[in-house]
């Protein structure tokens, strides 16, 4: 039993005559009555009674129909889903991201994404990137955006990533206030004597920038810290102090103004993950187009980022 021999019999049943619904079908009527006597060989019944000019459906008919019709109807309703989702008229991302991305480049993507898919369904997962590796790997995320100083993937788990770019770290500071310096960049030792925002001890950019004072001996004091990074930029803009933060924080914040660390520069490197065994669907597939396209305008906006697509 198949599709066309279903659709050929309902088409007889609702037109009662051969010839009719084999042009409506745009068979050949020969052709639509070997499909007729193939499922009534196959379900051993007979569909209709055949007499001159007259075709009405017998008793295994009549009860063929009704689920003939839903089995039909089922299978126009997945063609019509497979077509909506590859067309990106409907279907679903998961997208994981540090908040020093939600803030920068996960935004601006999500913006382009949305304007052009309007009923693709979003879902953002904001979290560290150990953790959203994790979520990777049992399925709970399509593609993650990570930064590549997190380690490894858990054991037996194909990570593919692609390394968007490179930003460095920057020092902040209110742009209503007198500039740190007056040099295009500063090093730690100067660094040092400022009044620090420090972010919370979860960061991991929080321990990238307590490891190199560590290294140069030198002993900050914080004028605050614990902070999350949307605060952390709120404090610096209205003057408390200044903040080590990624450079594409900066995206739209003209409140702030930067200056690049030195002795030693700090990097850290973004980039996109998925898993290698499990083939991304269309919806999906086609953020990760956007994201790309995001990362390279990013890129182009500020030296401190580097594009390594």
């Amino acid at each position: 039993m198949n599709l066309e021999q279903l659709r050929g019999f309902v088409e007889v049943a609702r037109l009662g005559h051969f010839t009719r619904a084999s042009e409506h079908l745009h068979l050949a009527q020969p052709s639509l009555s070997r499909q007729i006597s193939t499922l009534e060989r196959e379900l051993g019944a007979e569909l209709f009674h055949r007499a001159r000019g007259h075709i009405a459906l017998t008793a295994a008919g009549e009860t063929l129909l009704p689920r003939a019709q839903r089995m039909l109807a089922e299978a126009d309703a997945i063609r019509d889903e497979m077509e909506e989702l590859q067309g990106l008229r409907r279907g679903r991302v998961r997208l994981g991201a540090p908040p020093t991305l939600c803030i920068s480049l996960v935004a601006e993507a999500l913006s382009d994404f949305h304007a052009a898919h309007p009923d693709v369904d979003l879902h953002l997962i904001e979290s560290g990137s150990r953790l959203l590796v994790e979520q990777l790997a049992v399925g709970a995320v399509d593609i993650a955006l990570i930064t590549e100083s997190d380690g490894p993937p858990p054991s037996g788990f194909s990570l593919t990533r692609t390394p968007l770019l490179t930003e460095e770290l920057v020092v902040v500071s209110a742009a209503s206030r007198p500039p740190v310096a007056v040099t295009p960049a500063i090093g730690l030792d100067h660094l040092a004597t400022l009044p620090l925002i420090a972010l919370d001890a979860t960061y991991e950019l929080r321990a990238t920038t307590d490891a190199a004072f560590r290294s140069a001996g030198l002993d900050p004091t914080p004028v605050l810290e614990g902070a999350e990074m949307d605060a952390v930029l709120r404090f610096a803009e209205r003057g408390l102090g200044v903040a080590v933060v990624p450079a594409m924080v900066l995206l739209d914040r003209p409140a702030l103004r930067s200056v690049r660390l030195t002795h030693p520069m700090m990097t850290r490197v973004v980039s996109l993950a998925h898993r290698s065994d499990v083939t991304p669907a269309v919806a999906v597939a086609a953020m990760r187009k956007v994201i790309l396209a995001t990362a390279a305008e990013v890129a182009r906006k500020d030296p401190a980022i580097t594009s390594l697509l």
